[in-house]
């Protein structure tokens, strides 16, 4: 058998797992390691031993919290990070591995995410004193990541839209934008003087420390939205950072909590969230809307999957008021890298036909489209250029 057929068997076998040993021969070595790391996830019971059976496929890892500590070690020697994590939700979901997720030698061993980040803070309740240290620094790793991510791009989009914004067409003369001005006046252009004739100077008004714009997250914490509540609180802290804008985030269920006097510490913010519990959006948003003092330049970002337990008519009324009265309204179903999730489509239509369209939105358009809010150009347009990038962009 040629080199490029071995290889080609050795990777079927290694999909197809136990059941083509007989076939494909039995995968040995490294191989054998990665095989058993893989059956004792997705496997039949007796696969928790490391081997597989090649019976009907089920959860079987059981529930010893040193035979999962080992298996966590061997997958992150075995496979990379983006597979790792992939395999820690897949644990999550099909074993008991969130309750040895109160177990600090466990927190050790896993691969921080922002969906092991997700899980952690649904436990936030119920952890020991000792886990909950061991899991501030597994989110504390995962914030600082994601802080990384998208810190530098945000402040530069948002600074960006506040100077564009404040451009004027009747600047001091040191604050005159030269090239801009000299672009919109070329049709003046004097031959004989061999210079522009500005008609039209272009500039921006005076730099200062005022607060530009008012800016109110508001988001959703039932449980599907864990990784939206994670990069929300992220960009909150961010966004707060700046002096130009004033930032408040305010979370809710059936509930409503304010944890702007939270937002120098992300890590802090995100363990005064509680993942899980019902929703009443109208209650939040009715609270957002004593923070509103200057409409026309605040920018309220409610972030939900829109699946309404309050009163739903009083809601519409309540986002109607607010476009109404200026404020620059912003509806995701979703702030992931994962799209949009199931969500209410009645509702989700409603908040179109009042100009305020309801869309997902990654990480790493957030920057941007704060940026369009800030120079309130048409969001429905952003949204349709969203939807239609390519998946990865």
């Amino acid at each position: 058998m040629s080199e490029v057929s071995n290889e080609r068997s050795r990777r079927w076998r290694m999909v197809l797992g136990g059941p083509a040993d007989e076939a494909l021969g039995k995968a040995e070595g490294r191989d054998g390691q990665m095989d058993a790391a893989m059956a004792a996830l997705y496997d039949s019971g007796s696969a928790g031993e490391g081997e597989s059976t090649g019976t009907k496929r089920s959860a079987g890892l059981g529930g010893s919290a040193p035979k999962v500590a080992r298996w966590l070690g061997d997958i992150r020697e075995y496979f990379p990070s983006t597979v790792v994590q992939v395999m820690q939700s897949d644990a999550i979901e099909r074993l008991d591995l969130t309750r040895l997720l109160l177990e600090p030698e466990m927190l050790a061993a896993v691969e921080p995410d922002v969906h092991l980040v997700g899980t952690l803070l649904s436990l936030n309740r119920v952890m020991p004193a000792q886990t909950k240290e061991a899991a501030r620094t597994v989110v504390r790793t995962v914030v600082d990541q994601l802080e990384k991510r998208i810190a530098q791009k945000t402040r530069a989009a948002v600074s960006g839209a506040l100077n564009r914004a404040s451009r004027i067409n009747r600047p001091r003369h040191a604050d005159i934008d030269w090239n801009r001005t000299i672009r919109a006046n070329l049709k003046h252009y004097q031959a004989d003087l061999r210079t522009v004739i500005p008609e039209r100077l272009i500039g921006y008004g005076r730099r200062s420390t005022a607060v530009q714009r008012d800016v109110v997250l508001c988001v959703d914490q039932s449980g599907s939205m864990a990784a939206s509540v994670v990069f929300s609180g992220v960009f909150a802290a961010v966004l707060a950072s700046m002096r130009s804008l004033r930032t408040s985030l305010v979370v809710f269920d059936t509930a409503v909590v304010d944890l702007t006097d939270q937002l120098s510490d992300p890590v802090e913010v995100l363990f005064g969230t509680q993942l899980g519990g019902g929703t009443d959006i109208n209650r939040a948003i009715a609270y957002s809307q004593q923070l509103i003092t200057r409409p026309r330049d605040s920018i309220f970002v409610l972030i939900s999957d829109l699946y309404e337990g309050g009163v739903r008519e009083q809601m519409l009324r309540r986002v109607a008021e607010m476009t109404a009265a200026g404020v620059q309204v912003v509806v995701l179903l979703a702030l992931s890298d994962e799209g949009a999730p199931a969500y209410d489509h009645e509702n989700a239509a409603a908040l179109a036909a009042l100009g305020v369209p309801a869309f997902a939105c990654t990480p790493d358009a957030f920057p941007d489209l704060m940026a369009a809010a800030i120079e309130r150009r048409d969001l429905r347009a952003f949204a349709e250029r969203l939807e239609t990038a390519p998946k990865g962009n």
